[in-house]
């Protein structure tokens, strides 16, 4: 069974770094057998816009992001919140992909003023509509109370808790669903 763990933001100086690394580091300590767990930045990936001609090197972005997304069983999808939703770059990346993600769970965490929530709501409707089984739990980390100063990131141990959940469901419906596709 293959994880990928997607890193949905691209701005310089992102928080998602830091919740990256947690998340990846927490993966690695719960010993799931025939699991392999894979950071996925989409910082690596230059994808233009949507509808817009790319050039020779973007197209071969595009062919490398389906390739690697296609790749997985299921995800958990790392997302900023900004101004209530999801980055652009994240949503842009998602547009590009359908076959590849049809019937995969997707769990999620977020971070942002109000632990991201907004951002997971907005989400949650693109992965339907692309076919994918959004999880129920989530971990949301807030600027405020899991980031010193909004920026150096030092979340409560509690979150481990969702994140234990969030975890066990994705690979519980990776599962599943691997027996239809």
């Amino acid at each position: 069974m293959n994880i990928g763990v997607i890193l949905g933001s691209v701005r310089e100086g992102r928080n998602g770094q830091a919740v990256g690394k947690w998340v990846m580091d927490y993966a690695a300590t719960r010993s799931d057998e025939n699991v392999t767990y894979e950071l996925v930045d989409l910082k690596d990936y230059d994808l233009p816009l949507l509808g817009t001609q790319p050039t020779e090197a973007q197209g071969q972005a595009i062919q490398n992001w389906s390739s690697k997304i296609a790749s997985f069983d299921g995800y958990v999808i790392i997302t900023a919140e900004y101004n209530r939703a999801v980055p652009g770059a994240l949503k842009n990346a998602l547009d590009y992909l359908h076959p590849e993600v049809h019937n995969k769970p997707v769990g999620y965490v977020a971070y942002g003023g109000l632990g991201g929530l907004s951002a997971i709501q907005t989400i949650r409707l693109v992965a339907a509509e692309q076919e994918m089984a959004s999880v129920r739990t989530m971990v949301t980390f807030s600027l405020m109370a899991d980031f010193e100063n909004m920026s150096v990131f030092k979340p409560h141990d509690y979150h481990t808790v969702n994140a234990e959940k969030m975890f066990d469901q994705v690979l519980l419906w990776a599962k599943a669903f691997k027996t239809i596709r």
